[in-house]
């Protein structure tokens, strides 16, 4: 009887150090936990014109996944254009993007991916978890753009902005540009 109560009081503190381990370091959250696996990242440029352009995001990674299969975006479906919290989109001033006018704010930044078209949404909506409570009416700007291949194989998504206005999302293989003036 000894001998099993020993081995039973073993085994779950094995088990309960294993599950410590696995949720990761005492104190951390929920939050914590997902910020390492698509970690915050932010990119801003003033560009040629005097456009300041801030764009906050998380970076989901691949990890031996494929976009678009096992991982976002899907086709035809409205993705929040990252990870965890939708991304943000801001201007200082009204711009030009892909010869449309966006008034100087924050944005919900969402897309719709397709093999020859990319859609990019700029969404009233900028304070929010994901996609899920993405609404088509809030939409302030959508401008098609074409996709194209990244100079370099990219793990995380990744934004980046040059002083042109040009901001190209990379993920994986692909490249999404739009320009900003």
């Amino acid at each position: 009887m000894k001998k099993l109560l020993t081995f039973t009081l073993l085994f779950l503190l094995v088990t309960f150090a294993a599950q410590v381990h696995a949720q990761g370091s005492p104190g951390d959250n929920a939050e914590q936990r997902l910020k390492r696996a698509s970690p915050p990242a932010e990119v801003t440029q003033t560009t040629s014109k005097g456009v300041t352009i801030t764009i906050n995001y998380s970076q989901p990674a691949l990890k031996g996944r494929t976009m678009g299969k096992d991982v976002e975006p899907m086709a035809g479906k409205v993705w929040r254009t990252g990870a965890n919290e939708a991304t943000v989109f801001e201007i200082n001033k009204d711009v030009m993007i892909e010869g449309q006018k966006l008034p100087a704010g924050k944005y919900g930044l969402y897309s719709i991916s397709g093999d020859n078209q990319w859609t990019i949404i700029f969404n009233k909506t900028w304070k929010t978890w994901g996609a899920f409570s993405y609404k088509q009416t809030d939409d302030v700007l959508r401008v098609m753009v074409k996709p194209g291949k990244s100079p370099a194989f990219m793990e995380r998504m990744t934004f980046t902005i040059d002083k042109s206005g040009k901001v190209a999302l990379m993920w994986g293989n692909t490249e999404v540009d739009f320009h900003v003036q």
